[in-house]
């Protein structure tokens, strides 16, 4: 579902990465280790939104290079920073990506916002949200149009412990059928998940 190939990427004269060479079935994978050591590149990688310089990633079969529509269209991501889009409300974010997926904000969707302690606030622009409410927002988008990969950056940031309990217990949910891949320094949510934890320099 999920394949990254031959990935590598610098930043100046610094090489984060080369050669990562990996495919993930469905399940649950963290990459916990500490920072500096790439997680964010891959991840963002992987999401589209960074570019490598090398190499290529395979999202359910359609590759990022060559097929980016189809490619993110199976993909939901969870940046690390949610305030991209500050004068955006919640639900006009929801309602923008639900259109970009060609679905509509289903039932499974809002109830996923309502356990996260979203509904009171979907309708305040991001500016005026917590770290944790913007998070929620992303969050719930990942639910939409039933995505094949799933990745998030640091997911549990800003989020109290009832929303931790719901992340990890969705998380577990979608790793039935779907690939689960995050980056995140909290060792309850890897355990509560039931996460393989695996290193940067470990995908080749």
């Amino acid at each position: 579902m999920l394949r990254i190939d031959n990935l590598s990427k610098r930043y100046g004269d610094h090489l984060v990465f080369e050669g990562l060479t990996h495919t993930f079935a469905p399940g649950c994978v963290a990459l916990c280790e500490e920072s500096s050591t790439g997680k964010s590149s891959v991840l963002g990688i992987i999401a589209g939104v960074v570019a490598p310089d090398g190499g290529d990633v395979w999202i359910d079969g359609h590759s990022l290079v060559h097929a980016p529509l189809q490619a993110k269209a199976r993909l939901a991501y969870v940046p690390d920073n949610c305030l991209a889009f500050p004068k955006q409300t919640g639900r006009g974010l929801l309602e923008r990506i639900a259109s970009e997926k060609n679905t509509s904000l289903d039932d499974a969707v809002l109830d996923l916002a309502r356990r996260l302690g979203l509904e009171p606030h979907l309708d305040k622009r991001f500016e005026q949200m917590s770290t944790g409410t913007r998070r929620k927002v992303f969050l719930a988008a990942a639910a939409l149009g039933d995505p094949a990969v799933v990745i998030a950056d640091g997911p549990s940031n800003g989020l109290d412990a009832q929303a931790c309990a719901v992340l990890a217990e969705q998380f577990e949910v979608w790793s039935r059928d779907r690939v689960v891949l995050f980056a995140s320094h909290d060792p309850e949510l890897v355990r509560a998940c039931g996460a393989k934890t695996i290193e940067v320099a470990a995908l080749r």
